[in-house]
């Protein structure tokens, strides 16, 4: 059986392009999501804009809903 030294040079340069590749779309997602991710989100929204969660309900308590009634909620306000 013959090795050709041409064919091994070759798939070893693919094998670093993928990995180098695929290392590099890694950390473009990964700066991707930072930059779509908001800097504090949890903070105190301002102006006009509300929380969407609340922990606490003081008119009701969901969490402890049967699910009929958790459907209705959510048809009801959207949530």
């Amino acid at each position: 059986m013959v090795i050709s030294l041409r064919k091994c040079i070759g798939i070893l340069k693919f094998i670093i392009v993928f990995v180098a590749l695929t290392y590099m779309f890694y950390h473009m997602l990964g700066l991707f999501g930072r930059w779509i991710t908001p800097v504090d989100q949890y903070r105190i929204p301002k102006g006009y804009a509300v929380k969407a969660f609340q922990s606490q309900d003081g008119t009701r308590n969901v969490e402890h809903a049967n699910m009929g009634e958790r459907l209705r909620f959510y048809y009801w306000y959207g949530e």
